[in-house]
């Protein structure tokens, strides 16, 4: 099974787990997988417990039901999203760009 039939899948669900992890909890917010640590290092997202930094983290669908709904929320995300994204571009075409020559 692909990730888009995973995603289907999981989207199409009645009832969804307690917790979710990293790819479900960015498809049930509307987010990319790799958006959710941005938001968890903003504190946008807190996971559950206090996992290790290399560890799989899992959030609370509970509370992950309450922002999906939160308009406030998901325009505060989306702008660290998108800031986050403009710093990372925006470092790479300045050291991706020629170095004055004398």
């Amino acid at each position: 099974m692909n990730i888009h039939e995973k995603q289907t899948e999981f989207l199409s669900r009645q009832i969804l787990p307690a917790r979710l992890d990293v790819f479900e909890t960015a498809w049930f917010l509307g987010f990319k997988p790799h958006d959710i640590p941005v938001l968890a290092g903003a504190g946008l997202l807190k996971p559950l417990g206090n996992p290790a930094r290399n560890c799989i983290k899992h959030y609370a669908t509970e509370t992950l039901q309450q922002i999906r709904r939160d308009e406030k929320w998901l325009a505060r995300a989306s702008e660290v999203i998108r800031q986050h994204w403009h710093a990372k571009n925006g470092s790479r075409k300045i050291s991706a760009s020629p170095s004055s020559r004398e």
